[in-house]
């Protein structure tokens, strides 16, 4: 399975879920399957989908969940102590682990070699992380969801992208709806 593969399997999960998803491709693909409203999408800033919902969860209490990359959170690995430190029982962080930077041109990450990113965030503190193969996402995403605790998941998956069109709709567009989406 890659990436789009998982997204379209958790869709019905993620519905009506405050969700940010990580920069570029993941985004165009989670637009292209199920646009919601509850959806932030990245269009910037690498390795800030985790940081971003963390602070939201933090402020209010609907679930939120972060889809994220192996490659945006190599690039800002401070989220994982940040997380562990800073506990919101509403958050749970989906790091789809295709060991490669999907959005650059499938250049491998080293969590395609010897790094796990499951330990990184154990290491880091993090109390319930929880590894499983991509065709595992949706129950663990749900049991995440039922549990009511911060979870950190890593999905491990094939590398891939599905081609999918460029998100249109312009950036504050989508910030205004996601903020209406949080409000309501």
């Amino acid at each position: 399975m890659i990436r789009s593969e998982i997204l379209k399997e958790i869709a019905p999960i993620l519905r009506d879920q405050l969700v940010i998803c990580n920069i570029g491709i993941p985004s165009q693909e989670l637009h292209a399957i199920d646009d919601q409203p509850t959806n932030f999408y990245m269009l910037g800033t690498m390795g800030l989908a985790s940081s971003i919902g963390l602070g939201l969860a933090l402020v209010q209490k609907k679930p939120v969940i972060v889809i994220d990359g192996d490659g945006s959170v190599l690039t800002n690995l401070g989220t994982l102590p940040t997380i562990a430190n800073n506990v919101a029982p509403n958050y749970i962080l989906l790091i789809i682990d295709n060991g490669s930077y999907g959005s650059t041109g499938d250049q491998p990450t080293y969590a395609g070699r010897k790094t796990s990113l499951a330990k990184m965030a154990e290491a880091a503190g993090c109390e319930r992380v929880i590894e499983c193969r991509a065709e595992e996402t949706g129950q663990v995403l749900q049991e995440a969801l039922d549990a009511g605790e911060m979870t950190v998941i890593v999905s491990k998956c094939e590398s891939g992208n599905a081609k999918m069109p460029v998100i249109t709709m312009d950036p504050v567009v989508i910030r205004d709806r996601f903020m209406k989406a949080v409000e309501a």
